[in-house]
Parts: structure tokens; C-alpha cells; sequence
């Protein structure tokens, strides 16, 4: 054991050293919100206005565009190679660009590409927050934390307002033993000598097209 876990041990008994062993656990209050009041438009506005702040370029499609818009994006970007889960649905495929399926890539492979295009599971309109499950054509983590680039398509009926509905939505993710990725804007940090860093854990750019 560490010298520092040991430590951590030490002052936990330390401090519990005058409660009996069999003493009821104190009931913490959680008087916070569990359920949104916002109307899906305003949601989705806020959703909007949350990740832009995280420097997400974020643009909206009608039902059904979602392919032509997707294309522009790339297109304003110059990027035309991207790596998409297996299962990425074809009709959401934008034009004029090579997709390349996630069919067991190296990471040498995933990284060599443009960037990356998913799904998610949930948006969270509170914390400007995409969560991917990595289940329906959202991919292994590996496809969006390689490539310098992500964009993800968001459908409006996904994001909630607050994060304790998105908990709630990830249930049974979670009782699936799927692993969670929570997405608040581009890659950064700043452990390093207080200095931002972008790219450090992933993608540099994130973009995000709400559909509907």
C-alpha cells in the first residue's frame, strides 16, 4: 500500500475513531432538481448556447438534412476522411466524404484519420454536455479520443435539461456495463503549469449538429 493511501486511511479512522460501529448512516438532503421545466425549444436553446461556450461550433438541421448538413461542416473544414463506427447509420452519411468503419482499426489506423463521426446517447442542456454510451453508432472510445477532430450529431430528442435526468437516462448503460464519456467542449487542460493545453485527451475540435 502507498504511503499516501495509508495516510488517507489513517485520517479517515482518525476522524471516525468516536463513532460506534454500528451508528445509522446520517441522511444527506437532496432537495436538488431531478426534472426539468424547460419547453424542448428553450432546451434546445440552451443545450446550444452551454456547448458554444465550451468553443463547440454548434448548428441545427431540420429531420431529415442531417447528411446534407453534416457535409457542409466537413466541407467548411476541408475534411473528407473520417472514421465511423460500424454501425453508423448510411442515410446519415454526408456526401462527398470517405467514411471508414470502425471494423476492429489499429490505433495507428483510427488516428491516421481526419476525425471522427458519431452519435451520442444523451445531451445535457444545463452543462453543455454530450455523454456517449459507446453503443449505437457511437463507437469505441478509441474513435473519439484519436483523431484530432469530432463531430457528433445530436438528435433534440436526446438532450435533457438537467443532469440528474441524464443520470437517470443512463441507467441502464450503466447496468450494461457500458463505459461513459462525458464531452463538455474541445480536448483542454491546464494541469500543466497552469498553461491550456488543447488535444491532451482528445480532439482539438468539436462540432455539434442538433437535429430537429
Amino acid at each position: 500500500m502507498s504511503e499516501a493511501r495509508s495516510a488517507i486511511l489513517a485520517r479517515i479512522g482518525a476522524a471516525l475513531a468516536d463513532v460506534p460501529p454500528d451508528a445509522p448512516a446520517a441522511e444527506v438532503p437532496r432537495a436538488f432538481r431531478r426534472t426539468g421545466t424547460l419547453a424542448a425549444e428553450a432546451r434546445t436553446a440552451l443545450f446550444a448556447g452551454r456547448a458554444a461556450h465550451y468553443k463547440v461550433a454548434v448548428s441545427r438541421c431540420p429531420p431529415g438534412e442531417a447528411a446534407a448538413a453534416a457535409g457542409r461542416i466537413l466541407a467548411a473544414r476541408g475534411l473528407r476522411r473520417l472514421v465511423v463506427p460500424a454501425d453508423f447509420p448510411a442515410d446519415r452519411l454526408p456526401p462527398g466524404v470517405e467514411a471508414v468503419p470502425d471494423t476492429a482499426l489499429s490505433n495507428d489506423a483510427i488516428a491516421a484519420t481526419e476525425g471522427a463521426l458519431t452519435l451520442c446517447c444523451v445531451a445535457i442542456a444545463e452543462t453543455g454536455t454530450i455523454v456517449l454510451d459507446h453503443g449505437a453508432a457511437q463507437g469505441r472510445r478509441a474513435l473519439t479520443l484519436l483523431p484530432d477532430y469530432h463531430l457528433c450529431l445530436v438528435d433534440a430528442g436526446r438532450i435533457v435539461e438537467l443532469v440528474p435526468e441524464a443520470v437517470a437516462a443512463l441507467e441502464p448503460s450503466v447496468k450494461a456495463g457500458r463505459p461513459l464519456t462525458f464531452i463538455s467542449g474541445p480536448s483542454a487542460t491546464s494541469d500543466i503549469e497552469l498553461n491550456r493545453v488543447e488535444g491532451v485527451h482528445g480532439p482539438r475540435t468539436l462540432d455539434v449538429l442538433i437535429i430537429g
